[in-house]
């Protein structure tokens, strides 16, 4: 007898289920305990897959209670690619509303920024413009202009310090988090995408230069926040190569 493929599959992500009826070994035997040790090894190669993609995550709840999580969310969100790098899309969310962890209301977001920072990664390449080009162009000109971004460039606003924690569990001697939002920019100027602590107002600018000029993107910030330092916000997008394009009729 030929085992159903749908019940072969799900028994695979779930080690409570029997073994699907009709496996058996070279010999003609049941094949219980070699499906249980394939079961087992997808599991720890997955498990190990969501460690690798949420280390800070894992470092918070500590390695017994993640490995834990990690087989609940291994049979609730079973993999739906076979890249590697796309297992644990959906983690943020779980952990958003799996109940015993409803306390630690911070660590969906947290997760959120290590996806951003795992998406940012596998991102698009894109041609940064030269800083200097900016000495060039006229103020009233570059207001006037539509700024556009980097493929890898991720924005995240939280109710948490998600930005805090993830750099007092990443970095030796960091100080460690204080309660209030923060938002985060990422960005990617060589290899390795780099989270930074976005000043107030910024996420606002940042999320209108998708549709609005730079002087416009700069009044939605205002509005927002009316100390708003366009400088600090801009500077980090320079640094961080995040600009690839200033758009504007004037501009050759």
């Amino acid at each position: 007898m030929i085992p159903d493929q749908t019940a072969f599959r799900a028994a695979l992500l779930d080690a409570t289920r029997p073994v699907p009826d009709g496996l058996s070994d070279g010999q003609n035997r049941p094949a219980g305990r070699r499906y249980n040790v394939y079961r087992n090894n997808i599991a720890v190669s997955l498990g190990e897959a969501l460690t690798t993609g949420f280390p800070v995550i894992a470092k918070l709840l500590g390695a017994q209670n993640f490995d834990g999580i990690a087989a609940i969310y291994l049979r609730a969100h079973p993999p739906q690619s076979p890249l590697m790098m796309q297992y644990g899309q959906d983690f943020p969310d779980f952990l958003a509303g799996f109940a015993p962890l409803a306390q630690l209301g911070y660590l969906a977001d947290v997760a959120r920024l290590e996806l951003a920072l795992r998406a940012s990664y596998h991102a698009a390449d894109a041609q940064a413009i030269d800083p200097a080009v900016l000495q060039t162009i006229a103020p009233e000109t570059l207001m006037a202009s539509h700024i556009t971004l980097a493929p890898a460039v991720r924005l995240l606003r939280s109710d948490w310090p998600i930005y805090d924690i993830w750099r007092y569990n990443t970095q030796d001697n960091a100080p460690k988090p204080q309660a209030g939002a923060q938002d985060v920019l990422v960005t990617r100027p060589e290899f390795d995408p780099e989270p930074h602590l976005l000043p107030a107002g910024g996420a606002a600018w940042i999320t209108a230069l998708n549709d609005h000029t730079f002087g416009d993107a700069h009044d939605v910030a205002l509005n927002n926040t009316a100390d708003f330092d366009l400088g600090a916000a801009l500077g980090l997008l320079i640094r961080g190569h995040a600009v690839t394009g200033i758009i504007s009729k004037d501009i050759p």
